[in-house]
């Protein structure tokens, strides 16, 4: 009974739990962020590679 009663009040689990969610959140801003600044880099070199054609 004492085990069941101390694995109720453990909150180690759950600030783990919330620290791989910031952790997640933060990822996908990142992919989101260089995915664009990579798509408008892309369309730069494109538009002076004609250029210099």
């Amino acid at each position: 009974m004492k085990a069941v009663r101390r694995f109720m009040h453990d909150q180690s689990g759950a600030t783990a739990i919330e620290y791989g969610l910031i952790a997640v959140g933060i990822s996908i801003a990142i992919i989101t962020v260089v995915r664009g600044i990579g798509t408008s880099l892309n369309s730069s070199f494109t538009k002076i590679n004609s250029n210099l054609r």
